[in-house]
């Protein structure tokens, strides 16, 4: 493990490292569901979510590679889980727009977040926030949450016009934020994205396992050992190194 450094600006992923992803998802689609009414439709929540997450995880990594924009993305991800469930009848852009507009009221956060922001901004640290979210739904996000009083700025891909782990998004956002690669660090909790997209463009990473489950059998040594990286059960266990 590499010697601690003197950290001034520290730049967050949002989702699933903050921002409880996963649950909040779940409850804004069950909203969403009971709105529209599908359990009239002879639909399981259960199943009709797990085919809607499938589809959503996979247009999001073509978001992230490029391949498609938001407007296919937000069109896509209801209409290839209406076809694969057989559902006629439902207007899938109404759908989305009303999922999107729940999303933001979800205010589950990982454990010890708050502590954390709270301690790194006694301490003087710059905070930021580089997400692949929609800007408008990540600031909402962050607004409810009570989030936005801890970050100077927050950098989305759709402003950018780049996703993680693309290096422009990385560097817009150290200019931006007047940081020196040399005293900055990202958090997050994608290898892929936050920790060998941070790497990759030359600053330290953090990478947050907010899942027991996530293990390192697909990297190799190497990768391993060139970023910096701390397994973590608790966000709060950013006190080890910063």
């Amino acid at each position: 493990m590499q010697s601690k450094k003197k950290y001034t600006h520290i730049f967050f992923d949002l989702d699933n490292t903050l921002w409880d992803f996963e649950r909040n998802s779940e409850f804004a689609m069950r909203s969403t569901f009971e709105h529209f009414k599908l359990d009239s439709l002879k639909i399981n929540f259960k199943q009709f979510f797990t085919i809607y997450s499938k589809h959503n995880h996979a247009l999001w990594g073509m978001y992230r590679k490029k391949e498609v924009g938001k407007k296919e993305l937000i069109k896509r991800r209801f209409n290839d889980t209406f076809l694969e469930l057989g559902i006629s009848g439902v207007d899938s852009e109404q759908m989305n727009a009303f999922y999107l507009n729940e999303m933001p009221k979800q205010k589950r956060l990982y454990k010890g977040v708050v502590e954390i922001l709270e301690y790194l901004k006694s301490k003087h640290y710059k905070l930021f926030i580089i997400t692949n979210g929609f800007r408008e739904v990540q600031h909402k996000k962050l607004e409810n949450s009570e989030l936005m009083q801890f970050f100077d700025k927050v950098f989305t891909s759709e402003e950018v016009k780049t996703p993680k782990p693309g290096r422009e998004i990385f560097e817009y956002a150290i200019k931006s934020a007047n940081a020196k690669k040399a005293n900055s660090i990202m958090i997050g909790d994608d290898w892929n994205t936050d920790v060998m997209g941070a790497n990759s463009f030359g600053i330290d990473a953090v990478f947050f396992a907010n899942s027991s489950e996530y293990e390192f059998e697909d990297l190799s040594n190497s990768e391993i050992a060139n970023a910096l990286i701390y397994r973590m059960g608790t966000i709060n266990q950013l006190h080890s190194i910063l």
